[in-house]
């Protein structure tokens, strides 16, 4: 990997850019129905995430700075249901899908490379006492965002496959442990703490 930069825009998009890249890891090795399936009670699955990001990225890094997307975005119309951002249909492929996400990462670096931080903006969809912003918020607001959200993919990979991970490469995780025991040991003192402070069980459906 290559060195760390110093200067703070720098910084922003390199941690922008490690989430962005895990969130699609996250999809690698996966059947169609795997990367496609809702695996909470809201709806939430792998290439779900990465259609709402890429969109959410196509919104702040190009309208709120006068350089609005080229493409249509029918799942933003007036009448599209409110999470069509949030799965692909069976007519969107999971390349459609990725190739779109770069596509914005290639729209977004070309605002990063002609605005400095305190270049202003206006997120449109924001309340007007909070829609003037700079580059510097935007950047903060899709670091948190997409950090996020490979968070949720994190969770949403060790339900399919037990597949865990940082990023490719860096696991982050102990190796030769013994989940199964730790999981074990996790849920006994649970249930020891239930007992001893009281309260309610709650039981996932």
């Amino acid at each position: 990997m290559e060195p760390w930069p110093t200067d703070p825009k720098s910084v922003l998009v390199r941690y922008l850019q490690v989430a962005r890249d895990a969130v699609l890891w996250k999809l690698e090795g996966l059947s169609e129905y795997d990367a496609r399936r809702p695996l909470t009670p809201t709806g939430t699955n792998l290439l779900g995430l990465v259609k709402h990001l890429a969109s959410v990225e196509a919104g702040y890094f190009g309208e709120t700075f006068g350089r609005p997307w080229p493409e249509p975005l029918p799942w933003h119309d007036d009448d599209a249901d409110p999470n069509a951002d949030m799965w692909a249909t069976p007519d969107e492929s999971r390349e459609d899908v990725v190739s779109f996400y770069r596509a914005v990462w290639a729209h977004a670096a070309e605002t990063f490379a002609t605005l400095d931080l305190d270049a202003p903006g206006r997120v449109p969809w924001w309340p007007p006492e909070r829609a003037e912003v700079s580059l510097h918020t935007i950047l903060v607001h899709l670091v948190a965002e997409t950090h996020r959200h490979a968070g949720h993919a994190d969770i949403l990979r060790e339900s399919i496959d037990r597949g865990a991970g940082l990023r490719e490469g860096t696991s982050n995780l102990p190796e030769d442990y013994d989940w199964g025991a730790h999981r074990s040991r996790v849920e006994q003192d649970a249930r020891r703490a239930a007992d001893r402070h009281g309260g309610p069980r709650t039981v996932s459906p």
